[in-house]
């Protein structure tokens, strides 16, 4: 199996995450030959240009214009075959964005989701709604790292909030009809150590990679 991973910045522990449940990952290929991916992961990075949710720039920051541009092309191309998308911090906030959701360019409470000096994670609890997928893997209560300033605005079609930070803010979304979610946080890098283990994700999601490949 090989999964597409579509980020900047440090790589490793996206690739590690993937590749210890035995699939190959693949990075940031936009040639529009999706036919070898069994899934896609939109990874963590910059905010997303507001004008694709009908925003100008009112806190948005660090904006990559190419990035944002290749991975809308490439979560449209994935929908068009129904093949798995697991959204990660800005990946999510892409996820929601391309399915016709906004977002809230600046948290009235980032205080609780960032560091204030936007250099290490903070950690914090997050609630699960019961018949989630966030629950089914964690069950009500589970500690996440954080390290954003933006949030999910409206929903995008088809997607739910299940999972929710103590002040509302939303850390994880699923698709009702599709095998599409999003966290807000960065499973990639929880351990056991920091409160949570959060290859349980990763779990998931190459579970149903797997899965849709055998019903081919």
């Amino acid at each position: 199996m090989k999964i597409l991973l579509s980020a900047s910045g440090n790589k490793e522990n996206y690739a590690r995450a993937v590749e210890k449940l035995g699939c190959q990952a693949g990075f940031n290929d936009y040639s529009g030959e999706i036919a070898q991916y069994d899934g896609l992961i939109l990874c963590g990075g910059a905010d997303v240009h507001p004008r694709y949710y009908a925003q100008e720039i009112l806190g948005s920051v660090g904006i990559d214009e190419e990035r944002d541009s290749n991975e809308f092309v490439l979560v449209e191309k994935f929908m068009q075959t129904g093949k798995p998308i697991f959204g990660i911090c800005r990946g999510m906030q892409l996820l929601n964005v391309a399915l016709g959701g906004t977002l809230i360019q600046h948290l009235p409470t980032t205080e609780n989701h960032r560091d204030k000096d936007a250099k290490t994670d903070i950690y914090h609890d997050a609630f699960a709604r019961k018949g989630g997928l966030f629950y089914e893997l964690y069950g009500e209560k589970l500690t996440v790292n954080s390290f954003h300033h933006q949030g999910l605005g409206e929903l995008g079609k088809g997607l739910r909030a299940t999972l929710l930070a103590p002040d509302g803010v939303v850390e994880g979304v699923e698709h009702t009809q599709k095998p599409y979610f999003g966290v807000q946080f960065h499973p990639e890098r929880m351990t056991a150590e920091t409160g949570c283990d959060g290859s349980a994700f990763f779990e998931k999601f190459v579970g149903i990679c797997r899965e849709m490949r055998k019903n081919i």
